[in-house]
């Protein structure tokens, strides 16, 4: 199995590290490699679309060519988690809670997310979240610059909440959490995202 996270900014590094973890607990044999230019989405069996500034991830992901190959092969069936940022890149619909603006999207998923919901760097926050649902228990966890899930739709299913909004959601193949899952204490996140690759 090879896991690819894609390296262009964001909290990469520790996804390499929650990974390795999830993999050894769960005595899953396999690599974590770095993905930056086409080639590189030919060997993997799944990837992690981190954090960071999702208008220059959509920017980055077009001048690199990867970005309309890349949700071709999530849409023929490529497993896919996008965290916080990831998220955005994932949605259909995405709005900013300040200005109207558009960005590149992979639009793979049957939802809709407002940027910077709670607000810039300042007003990020951690919070107990309770995710039993994904066999997690309750897990503390970091929203930075974290984006709001406003709307799913479709197949898109709401596995865990805060205060009555989705903070993660599956649809299928594709994985979305508005939270840092990496800068967390546990690797059961990236264990279930596993889960989804074995299938």
């Amino acid at each position: 199995m090879k896991i690819g996270i894609l390296a262009y900014q964001g909290s990469f590094e520790e996804h390499f590290h929650h990974l390795r973890l999830a993999m050894s607990s769960s005595e899953t044999q396999g690599e974590v490699l770095p993905v930056r230019k086409l080639n590189d989405i030919k060997v993997i069996d799944g990837i992690i679309i981190p954090g960071g500034e999702s208008t220059t991830l959509g920017v980055l992901m077009r001048r690199m060519g990867i970005l309309d190959e890349l949700r071709e092969v999530i849409r023929s069936g490529l497993p896919v988690f996008g965290t916080c940022a990831g998220a955005i890149m994932l949605a259909k619909e995405s709005a900013d809670a300040k200005v109207k603006m558009e960005q590149p999207l992979l639009g793979v998923m049957d939802m809709a997310v407002v940027r910077n919901y709670y607000g810039r760097q300042r007003e990020s926050f951690q919070e107990t979240i309770d995710a039993t649902s994904i066999g997690a228990g309750k897990v503390l966890v970091p929203f930075i610059r974290a984006p709001v899930i406003s709307k799913v739709w479709g197949p898109t299913e709401i596995l865990v909440q805060l205060e009555g909004r989705p903070v993660m959601v599956r649809e299928g193949n594709a994985l979305a959490t508005t939270f840092h899952p990496e800068l967390s204490s546990t690797p059961s996140f990236h264990g279930y995202f596993l889960r989804l690759v074995k299938r």
